[in-house]
């Protein structure tokens, strides 16, 4: 069954007279009993809530991705991005804002980062990006963040439903007309989430079991990666261990069987590796016959020969091509692959997983550097053409340094002079007004158009911005108003840019539900609601 064609999409959805009419049909079948009802008040309602579940979401969502996919191959400029998210509140006013910017959500998602979960949202404080945290902590996430999007849904087609009400009122017919189109024609605020599973929280059963979760919650995307799961570390950190292919492949596997299971047939699975920064194993793969996929893993092993009978007590050995070879094992009980194959590991894992059943890749790279990511993504696409990537626009990297030096190099290999510029020093503000800085400036802004269309790269995140920006507000914030500033310290820095800038949230009764709890009122109580938003609600001082 294709889900896709159930869910309403842009401009799809039943209309506004259509629904008044269905709500009146039914309310006058049930002989005056249901006469306190109001059809025009019920079509309001179904209109502010067009996703009601969590599948709902997802099965609408994963068509949205897919289409984009289908598109971005056609195109790369088509790339999409998205922005890590932390709370349902962060993730509602950036699609508030995406809207008011841009007019429309297209092409735009949500990111649920792990690292922002177990960093913000554990029970058991602020934790690093281990797999520490309560796995439920992301679902409910994900319900948090669909909530407050359902939420600015409701809020901004109250304001047109007021605003219908006001025409109506007027006698302006024709106005009137063109605001019932508008809410007909409403662009929601749901939109696709890329969802951070880690390494699936244990084995494949338990992967199955929080795939679930996330999917019933409104998850479209599964992102999940090769690491072991209980030595899981943050890819930007040292210390990560990978798992064989077979292993995570039962993942991959548990990934899609719940999607199956819940009827989300587009449901798309991210898979990551880890490989290129990660110098070990916990396993030796299981291997039946030269060239296998476990043959293929262990080739990588930093072995040494052993001769027969010189074995030691406990030694794990292997045959390959012949001879008998010993793995180096650490104390930890870790095998260590050869130092400079990641690249070459992480290629293989790519193309294992496409071609076991995931949509899309994310490599983990320790640099933003585009031919980095394109000399192995060409190795990939000559096996699977459409191979296509999501990746990690992150905020571990010193995207200053970073591309002050790529242009450093650059220049030195064109053999430009650059005796005037220290490349260990060039993250000094010194050399923010230099040519060289301003040309470093160029390729980051350009960094995702060029990803896209030289690295495969579909879909460009940042997992953690909001972490960063709550933090520079808030110091901004704290500098002035416990400072000679006081309230002016906030006035001029928060609410005067707020009112200028036309921020939703400087009237935040509204965005907290007031007008949305009044609207209820009246249509429960009729004449008889007490409302908040009347007269003398101070947030009329903002018009």
């Amino acid at each position: 069954m294709n889900y896709q064609s159930e869910i309403p999409q842009k401009g799809e959805t039943a209309g506004y007279q259509s629904h008044i009419a269905e709500a009146k049909q039914l309310v006058a079948a049930k002989d005056g009993t249901w006469d306190g009802i109001n059809a025009e008040s019920v079509a309001r309602m179904r209109l502010q809530n067009r996703y009601p579940t969590g599948l709902d979401i997802a099965r609408y969502t994963a068509a949205i991705m897919r289409k984009d996919m289908a598109a971005y191959d056609a195109d790369p400029s088509l790339y999409t991005q998205s922005l890590g998210c932390w709370h349902g509140f962060i993730a509602q006013q950036k699609m508030i804002a995406v809207k008011k910017h841009f007019g429309s959500t297209e092409r735009r998602y949500l990111y649920l980062s792990g690292w922002m979960v177990a960093a913000l949202r554990s029970q058991f404080g602020p934790l690093p990006d281990q797999s520490m945290h309560e796995k439920t902590a992301v679902p409910a996430l994900i319900e948090e963040i669909y909530t407050f999007l359902r939420q600015a849904d409701a809020r901004e087609l109250g304001g047109l439903f007021r605003a219908i009400d006001a025409a109506r009122g007027a006698g302006d017919r024709a106005k009137e007309r063109e605001l019932i189109s508008a809410a007909d024609n409403f662009q929601t605020h749901i939109v696709p989430i890329i969802a951070d599973i880690d390494a699936g929280f244990g084995n494949a059963e338990a992967t199955y079991l929080l795939a679930k979760k996330m999917i019933q919650a409104g998850a479209c995307a599964l992102q999940i990666e090769n690491q072991v799961s209980d030595e899981k570390q943050c890819g930007h950190q040292d210390g990560k261990v990978t798992v064989p292919h077979e292993v995570f492949l039962a993942k991959l596997r548990a990934c899609r069987y719940a999607f199956l299971e819940l009827g989300v047939e587009d449901g798309v699975i991210v898979a990551r590796t880890d490989s290129l920064g990660a110098g070990l194993t916990q396993q030796i793969a299981v291997s039946h016959q030269p060239g296998d996929t476990g043959d293929k893993y262990n080739s990588f092993l930093d072995c040494e020969e052993v001769k027969p009978g010189d074995g030691r007590n406990g030694d794990v050995l292997i045959n390959r091509n012949g001879k008998l070879l010993r793995p180096k094992r650490l104390p930890s009980n870790l095998y260590q692959f050869r130092s400079g194959t990641g690249a070459e590991r992480s290629v293989l894992d790519c193309i294992t997983s496409l071609q076991n059943g995931a949509d899309l890749l994310w490599i983990e790279t320790e640099k933003p550097h585009v031919e980095q990511i394109a000399s192995m993504v060409d190795r990939i696409r000559a096996v699977i053409p459409n191979a296509k990537l999501v990746y990690n626009n992150s905020p571990s990297f010193n995207w200053t340094l970073n591309f002050r030096q790529q242009v450093y190099d650059a220049w030195k290999g064109a053999g430009k002079d650059v005796s005037e510029y220290d490349r260990a020093g060039l993250m000094s503000v010194e050399y923010d007004g230099s040519e060289l800085a301003a040309e470093a400036d160029e390729r980051i802004r350009t960094f995702q158009a060029d990803g896209a269309r030289r690295a495969a790269i579909f879909h460009h995140l940042i997992t953690l911005p909001t972490y960063h920006t709550a933090a520079l507000s808030t110091d901004l914030l704290a500098e002035k108003y416990f400072g000679t500033e006081a309230m002016l310290g906030y006035v001029r820095n928060v609410q005067r840019h707020e009112i200028r800038e036309g921020i939703a949230c400087v009237k935040h009764q509204n965005m907290a539900g007031t007008d949305i709890g009044d609207d209820h009122k009246e249509y429960f109580s009729g004449e008889a609601a007490l409302k908040a938003g009347g007269a003398h609600n101070t947030m009329n001082q903002f018009g």
